[in-house]
């Protein structure tokens, strides 16, 4: 491959993981709506959407491949191909649990604990999303750690959220005139709020992932890789 053309390939790689990135978000978003106003079209969109992710990853996943096979990258080019890599593995999964959101909203009847902010929290994970993006693309290593430390918090908020509704459904009385599928409804509800609660915590997670991968990109440092 000549030298131009290699180069073209890394900036296409980097081009097109940002735009799977944006693709991967409006997903998220729109899970997210969908979830909030229990809009059915909204939902089947982005669970039919999905496959568009998963063609985005093996396209990427074979470039990635042609890059190390064809050139043999040494240092920096092969340190950005590997996290490149990495990156897309986490916004396919990212769009995965935007399609969870799609299906939950489906299954949904009613709102359960309204004072649990899923919006606002989800707002934040998507934030820390959009901002490793921009730390892969500009190669800006010190946004890396801000995104870490925003993690922090949002796993606490997850789980300060997940505790409240374990302990009132431990705590509370269950009508004696509920019927057996009105308790069923309730459990299903709970369950589906806290798979919620564990997916927004997962994107934050797969948010650091790819910060992570930045920082070891620009600086070969792999201090946030766990």
């Amino acid at each position: 491959m000549p030298r131009d053309s290699y180069q073209e390939g890394l900036n296409s790689l980097r081009e097109d993981v940002l735009y799977m990135s944006e693709i991967v978000l409006e997903r998220l978003r729109l899970g997210l709506d969908a979830l909030e106003q229990k809009d059915e079209a909204m939902a089947r969109e982005v669970i039919e959407g999905d496959h568009e992710i998963n063609q985005l990853y093996l396209d990427l996943e074979q470039d990635c491949i042609d890059l190390l096979a064809l050139q043999q990258p040494v240092a920096s080019d092969l340190r950005f191909i590997a996290a490149s890599f990495k990156i897309i593995t986490d916004l396919e999964r990212i769009g995965d649990l935007a399609t969870n959101l799609g299906e939950y909203s489906l299954e949904a009847e009613r709102d359960v604990y309204p004072e649990v902010d899923i919006q606002d929290v989800a707002d934040v994970t998507i934030e820390m999303v959009e901002n490793a993006m921009a730390a892969y693309g500009d190669e800006n290593a010190d946004q890396c750690y801000t995104i870490a430390d925003i993690d922090d918090e949002v796993d606490e908020r997850c789980e300060a959220a997940s505790e409240m509704v374990v302990r009132d459904l431990i705590e509370r009385e269950i009508d004696a005139d509920s019927s057996e599928a009105e308790i069923e409804q309730l459990m299903a509800d709970v369950s589906r709020l806290l798979l919620t609660i564990r997916d927004i915590e997962r994107v934050g997670d797969h948010a650091v992932n790819i910060a992570a991968r930045t920082l070891y990109m620009v600086e070969n440092d792999d201090d946030l890789i766990y």
